[in-house]
């Protein structure tokens, strides 16, 4: 058994544009990704553990949010973690650089680090990554 502190699967993909609304258009209409107002919900099940339901959230942000800053990229990844504070303390001994906020919502914990190259990446640990 893996040690605490993995990656599940990624929890969603989020990327700015100037005109959100011409692009969550274009993609509901081509791609039959409608935002129903909170991203689209993409489910899915994890191969070890097939009862177990995912979701993985694709969302279109104006293009002048400030949720992916100080990153300046156009993007956000977002990974569902098995135990976020597992995970923080391994990174923080690695050297990684991790943003000291925190997010506590309904549906799971929040935290979020950076790469080499200043990318935000979003650490999601639902309530219960089992169900």
């Amino acid at each position: 058994m893996s040690k605490p502190g993995r990656i599940l699967g990624i929890g969603g993909i989020f990327f700015k544009s100037a005109n959100q609304q011409h692009m969550q258009e274009w993609y509901a209409k081509h791609l039959d990704l409608a935002d129903s107002g909170h991203g689209v919900m993409l489910p899915w099940r994890e191969k070890d553990n097939p009862e177990s339901e995912q979701m993985t959230v694709w969302s279109i942000f104006p293009g002048n949010t400030d949720y992916f800053q100080p990153s300046n990229a156009s993007f956000m990844v977002n990974y569902i973690v098995d135990d976020l504070d597992a995970l923080l303390d391994r990174l923080a001994k690695e050297g990684v650089s991790i943003d000291p906020k925190r997010q506590d919502e309904s549906y799971g914990r929040f935290a979020w680090i950076y790469d080499p190259d200043g990318n935000k990446i979003e650490l999601w640990q639902p309530l219960n990554p089992n169900t």
